[in-house]
């Protein structure tokens, strides 16, 4: 029944600028990579049972992947950031958690008002 999941990219159809690579970009429920875990939406596959997936077409590495085998061993790089794309489900659409900057942003200007206020309060005494 296959591995279980999609890929996107290559050198004819680069999914990421300035990025041959191949990603996942769909873990299909109760297939294979989904059973193991591992494997993630947006994962760049480097290379599958040792061959590398460095500047092949897309239909290349479909074949490759075709051809695996049983017994499939993926060198993968795990995405460290959301990349521009359908890449990335989150499932029910939810949010992973705030961004950095939404937290200290309001807490850096809310520092400086208060510096501000007592620096003013101190000169009027």
């Amino acid at each position: 029944s296959g591995l279980g999941f999609n890929i996107v990219g290559g050198t004819d159809q680069q999914y990421v600028s300035n990025d041959s690579g191949i990603y996942v970009s769909w873990i299909k429920k109760d297939g294979a990579a989904y059973l193991d875990g591992r494997l993630q939406e947006g994962d760049k596959i480097l290379a599958v049972n040792g061959k590398d997936l460095k500047d092949l077409r897309h239909k290349d590495a479909v074949e490759l992947f075709m051809n695996a085998g049983y017994d499939v061993s993926l060198k993968i790089q795990r995405r460290l950031q959301p990349q521009n794309g359908p890449v990335g489900h989150q499932g029910d659409g939810e949010s992973g958690g705030l961004p950095l900057a939404a937290i200290l942003v309001p807490g850096l200007a809310l520092a400086a008002t208060a510096v501000w206020i007592l620096l003013r309060y101190r000169q009027r005494m």
